[in-house]
């Protein structure tokens, strides 16, 4: 049923949606291959939605669908992903892409297909907020580690540079600098992720209820003190109590209590990460990143001209890390590239200019 009133651009239009839809489409089908459960059933659903929406698109073209069109770039870069990744950076792209839809203002697309799109985004954001939780904890360690050690050490070469020193002392000060940098940064992470885990520990409530319940006194029952600190009301707090002492035959409402009495199977604090672990991407990433600004000294180069390059190598991998934080937190992956680009060439040269103060001092 092509509609008569169709212009060539809206037919052009349409084709392009048609051929998105059936492109996001084989994104979720391709990322419900590698899930299990629950994920692979709403991706699957997520699927099948699209697959009503290019249904729509389909009557309106008429004999015209017979003229596909190519998906967009950021569709069929997707697809690659799904079909050869499946990552969470998958789904953090296509959480962009479902809120930037233009079905809200295109009279063509119906109200149901717009809201679809705005539901669709808030789905695959909970989706993608788990697979964020999962690697949360070493990634914010990696990211930091491998920014810290980009900044400091090349803020810490152009200060060497600046004040006029040969070109042996700025690259031993760099070694120097990324050796420092990277066994502190693993250990302060330790001992960071490690105090963090503890006091969260800490404050989980224990199953010291369930073992000391037969014993209380009935006429003083503290046990009713331990549900009010963890913030019941008094009436929820006596209802528990009672519960635990045996005065009723079932445990009624298991989510009055804030913290369920039940032995832990899942590993907690998922989102911090492990102490280990962090301090293992935070050495390693620091590292990494420290070894770039030296990389021209490494191969002998010196002067301005190795000072020049080292500048454009942090540039360029500060660019992908914050393009690859943007893409995690569902921004735009410009915004965040250039902010850390700006930040961390800002700190640089800032030091550059004490390093020529200083050297002027001294000379």
């Amino acid at each position: 049923m092509n509609t008569p009133q169709a212009s060539p651009a809206d037919i052009r239009r349409w084709q392009q949606y048609l051929a998105d839809e059936r492109a996001e489409a084989s994104v979720y089908r391709d990322l419900a291959a590698r899930r299990e459960g629950e994920e692979k059933a709403i991706l699957l659903a997520l699927a099948e939605a699209e697959g009503r929406h290019e249904a729509h698109w389909l009557a309106l073209l008429g004999d015209q669908a017979d003229k596909p069109r190519h998906a967009s770039l950021n569709s069929r870069f997707l697809g690659f992903l799904a079909r050869n990744f499946g990552s969470v950076f998958v789904l953090a792209l296509a959480q962009r892409a479902e809120g930037r839809s233009p079905y809200a203002t295109d009279p063509h697309a119906t109200p149901a297909m717009a809201a679809d799109e705005q539901i669709h985004e808030e789905v695959v954001r909970g989706l993608a907020t788990r697979g964020r939780a999962r690697l949360s904890g070493t990634f914010r360690a990696a990211v930091f580690g491998a920014n810290d050690g980009l900044v400091s050490n090349l803020s810490l070469v152009m200060g060497m540079a600046a004040t006029g020193v040969d070109s042996q002392v700025v690259l031993f000060s760099g070694v120097a600098g990324l050796l420092a940098g990277a066994l502190s940064m693993g250990a302060g992470e330790y001992v960071s992720v490690r105090s963090q885990r503890e006091l969260l520990e800490a404050s989980r409530p224990t199953q010291i209820t369930l073992d000391a319940a037969p014993r209380l006194d009935l006429e003083h029952n503290e046990l009713v003190l331990v549900y009010l600190a963890r913030g019941m009301s008094r009436e929820a707090a006596e209802h528990r109590a009672a519960e635990r002492m045996g005065r009723f035959s079932c445990d009624c409402d298991p989510s009055l209590s804030l913290q369920p009495e039940t032995p832990e199977t899942t590993n907690e604090h998922e989102e911090i990460g492990t102490a280990w672990g962090a301090a293992s991407s935070s050495f390693c990433f620091f590292a990494s990143g420290a070894l770039i600004p030296i990389l021209p000294f490494l191969f002998g180069m010196s002067g301005f001209g190795a000072l020049a390059l080292a500048v454009v190598l942090v540039g360029l991998v500060l660019l992908g890390t914050g393009a690859v934080v943007g893409l995690l937190s569902g921004t735009s992956p410009l915004s965040r590239a250039l902010r850390q680009l700006l930040i961390g060439l800002g700190a640089a040269g800032a030091t550059y200019l004490l390093g020529l103060l200083f050297g002027a001092t001294i000379g």
